[in-house]
């Protein structure tokens, strides 16, 4: 076992002259070396010992991807304090709770954005000692500390080295708090021992290169991002690229192309619904061609998924690369793409059989930050597709009588910062995690079900897990959230959020118009169009997990406002609240 820091400085003397991570400045990616990233760390990490901070105490992080995020997150353990880690969207209320929970001394800022926030919550924190700010607005009072004058002070960074090699690999390494979706966050403390063991487990089964490329874009407070911006990057020394995020997003995914791919969810059914959009209005030749080859690659998939092309497939697809998939990949940013993975939620079969088809290798992957990521991967070579795999190497699984799925492991966290009873709650006697989430196992195979808290018991007592219908209606190009509602009553219902882009194509092709996306939502046409949607699902389900009524959501869930989180995963609760009026319309309407 070895720490993060420690990785960094080898990597600095073995491989001086590699990329270590690449940001995009005004269209221009600028590269950093492995051995100039380590000199950034160690003079940041000493910069912090001349401000104060000592080992174990906690250091935030507010800021949106960037390479200061990584070099504040390794300066900080490797002197033997505590990385913590706050969303760049969270609201001042949240970033009073994260810092006073964690007792913070120092916070690294961004911008002005996150500045206002902190200078606005200070007086409420006797233990913040210092706000240090990356990029100072004109004007920035004095006691606000400047990143580069942080590094200034520890030019050099001596000692560094020496502080990095007294760590204990067992001690706490970063705290990362949950997102809430139930209750304030909690703050997970993950040990140097975690995130080291979590590496070698993810690093054995998807065989990271040094060749290999990252685009780093989910937040880097999640441990999804964390173990592949940081953790895994250290640990097979390959390149991390930084670019302008939102809405560029998909131009940097394009430039970039990477090797190695973790996307949500929402990401993997956005490509799906784009590419479906673009061939609706596309020309008749190819919308012939994109169907006629996108179903040559369904009927290869799962051959493809056992590595088990024959010859003819190898040749039918060989053209089909020639003439469709290439050029697709290439638009998706997928074309270099060979450890393509999806995780942090649970995604329909149906678009990752697309995404088989056209040759993107998508596994789903099983983690939560209480295990550091460490459950299950679907291993190459042995892809069931709407399983999440097997268990991880060093990782025990296990279900409770009730269904809940338990692990065990080298990467179960130590704790809850400073909450003794709710460690207890999910940490038992044995050393198992109890996840919260509902599950089965077959031949060694994990499904999810769902989260144990989100089961649906309906009025006449039937079990309905509500994710997977929600899946199914999300591979709609025209739906891109569903929420579907039904505990305690006589039938389910969904709450269902259009996808604007394509919806609003469909209706210029429609010539239907239309101002901004509430006015869109209450267009008959529209809900016609989204009521086919339901109904196909409907189809394939049972009678009791049909949804008899839906209404559609006036405004796009934000995460803002509390309704996504950082991952862009729904919470009900809030939701729910949100919008009581509508669903109790749809029961109203019903009766």
């Amino acid at each position: 076992m070895t720490t993060l820091a420690a990785r960094l400085l080898t990597l600095a003397s073995t491989s001086p002259d590699r990329v270590a991570y690449r940001r995009k400045r005004l269209g221009v990616w600028d590269e950093t070396t492995y051995a100039r990233y380590a000199e950034q760390v160690a003079a940041l990490g000493m910069g912090l010992v001349e401000l104060g901070v000592q080992p174990g105490d906690r250091v935030a992080v507010q800021s949106d991807n960037r390479p200061e995020w990584l070099l504040a997150d390794l300066a900080v353990q490797g002197i033997g304090a505590i990385t913590v880690g706050v969303y760049p969207t969270s609201p001042e209320a949240e970033l009073a709770h994260v810092l006073a929970d964690s007792g913070a001394c120092v916070l690294i800022a961004e911008d002005e954005e996150q500045l206002d926030k902190a200078l606005a919550v200070q007086s409420k924190l006797p233990e913040l000692r210092h706000v240090v700010v990356i990029d100072p607005p004109p004007g920035v009072d004095e006691s606000v500390v400047r990143f580069t004058d942080v590094v200034e002070r520890g030019a050099g960074g001596a000692g560094f080295a020496e502080r990095v090699q007294a760590l204990e690999v067992t001690s706490c390494a970063i705290v990362v708090y949950t997102s809430g979706t139930t209750g304030p966050p909690k703050g997970a403390m993950l040990s140097h021992a975690n995130l080291d063991a979590a590496a070698g487990a993810a690093a054995e089964i998807n065989g990271e290169h040094p060749e290999d490329e990252v685009l780093s874009y989910l937040p880097l407070c999640h441990i999804a991002e964390r173990i592949l911006s940081v953790v895994g990057a250290l640990r097979a020394g390959y390149t991390v690229n930084f670019g302008d995020g939102g809405e560029s997003f998909a131009a940097d995914l394009r430039e970039v192309q990477p090797t190695v791919f973790l996307g949500v969810p929402r990401v993997w059914e956005k490509l799906l619904a784009g590419t479906e959009v673009r061939v609706a209005d596309a020309t008749w030749a190819k919308r012939r061609t994109y169907r006629f080859w996108v179903a040559q690659g369904r009927k290869r998939a799962a051959r493809r998924q056992a590595g088990t092309l024959s010859v003819v497939d190898r040749a039918v697809l060989g053209l089909g690369w020639l003439l469709l998939f290439r050029s697709l990949r290439d638009k998706l940013g997928m074309s270099r793409v060979r450890d393509a993975l999806s995780g942090a939620a649970p995604i329909a079969p149906q678009v990752l059989e697309w995404l088989w088809a056209i040759g993107v290798p998508v596994r789903e992957v099983y983690g939560q930050t209480e295990n550091t990521a460490m459950a299950t991967n679907i291993r190459h070579g042995a892809v069931r597709i709407g399983t999440v795999g097997q268990a991880l190497p060093g990782v025990e699984i296990a279900l409770a009588a009730d269904g809940e799925i338990l692990t065990r492991s080298t990467g179960n966290f130590l704790g809850y910062w400073g909450n003794e009873a709710a460690t207890a709650e999910v940490l038992d006697a044995d050393g198992w995690l109890h996840t919260g989430d509902v599950g089965t196992l077959d031949d060694g195979f994990l499904t999810i079900t769902d989260r144990k808290k989100d089961i649906i018991i309906t009025a006449g007592g039937k079990n309905i897990a509500p994710s997977e219908i929600e899946n199914r209606l999300k591979v709609s190009p025209f739906i891109r959230e569903a929420v579907v509602i039904g505990d305690r009553r006589k039938f389910l219902s969904a709450l269902i959020g259009i996808e604007p882009d394509t919806v609003a194509d469909w209706a210029g092709r429609q010539n239907l118009s239309f101002t901004t996306y509430r006015d869109l939502t209450t267009k008959p046409e529209v809900l016609e169009l989204v009521r086919e949607a339901v109904d196909a699902v409907n189809a394939e389900l049972a009678q009791v997990e049909e949804i008899k009524q839906f209404r559609l959501l006036p405004a796009e869930l934000d995460e803002e406002e509390g309704q996504l989180t950082a991952t862009q995963k729904v919470k009900r609760a809030a939701v729910a609240a949100g919008y009581a009026a509508l669903i109790e319309e749809m029961y109203g309407d019903a009766s």
